[in-house]
């Protein structure tokens, strides 16, 4: 997923947490961990990354991030109240105070008429303030809805900081 932009706001997520001298941690799903590997080959990412999380399957959401079995049952995995959660127990399970999550359908086959491919729920949160949560609902094949979450997830958060 190497892409110009996608190291920009690397570097600049980078320069927000040093100067605020926090740590990022992240929760991902669909992504598959795009989001920290685009971190980790930031030079410098050592000192504002924290860890990162791939909890694919709802077994690993519960495992890792201590999402209620209820939740995910209730909502879906993919969904604002998981997306919420998911960041949530992130910053809860690491030592970092920024967060971001990623949830969604990225295809080709899982989609319904409820949630179709391209559904995917993003959520960041720092300290123990409220996550905001934001649903988008991205066109392309797999690899496109992969990229397009990682680079909202980091512009996200890049507002959220700034």
């Amino acid at each position: 997923m190497r892409d110009r932009l996608l190291d920009s706001l690397s570097a600049q997520l980078g320069d927000l947490l040093l100067n605020n001298r926090m740590f990022v941690v992240t929760a991902e799903s669909c992504t598959g961990g795009g989001v920290a590997e685009i971190i980790t080959r930031t030079p410098g990412s050592s000192q504002w990354f924290e860890r990162g999380f791939v909890a694919y399957s709802n077994r690993s959401k519960h495992e890792l991030l201590g999402i209620s079995c209820d939740l995910l049952e209730q909502y879906g995995a993919v969904s604002r109240d998981v997306a919420e959660a998911m960041v949530a127990g992130a910053i809860q399970n690491s030592h970092a105070r920024a967060g971001l999550a990623i949830t969604g359908i990225a295809g080709p086959d899982g989609g319904s008429d409820d949630k179709p491919v391209g559904t995917v729920w993003i959520a960041w949160q720092i300290n123990n303030n409220v996550p905001v949560c934001r649903h988008f609902l991205f066109q392309g094949d797999r690899k496109q809805v992969r990229l397009q979450s990682c680079r909202e997830a980091l512009q996200g958060l890049i507002n959220l900081l700034s």
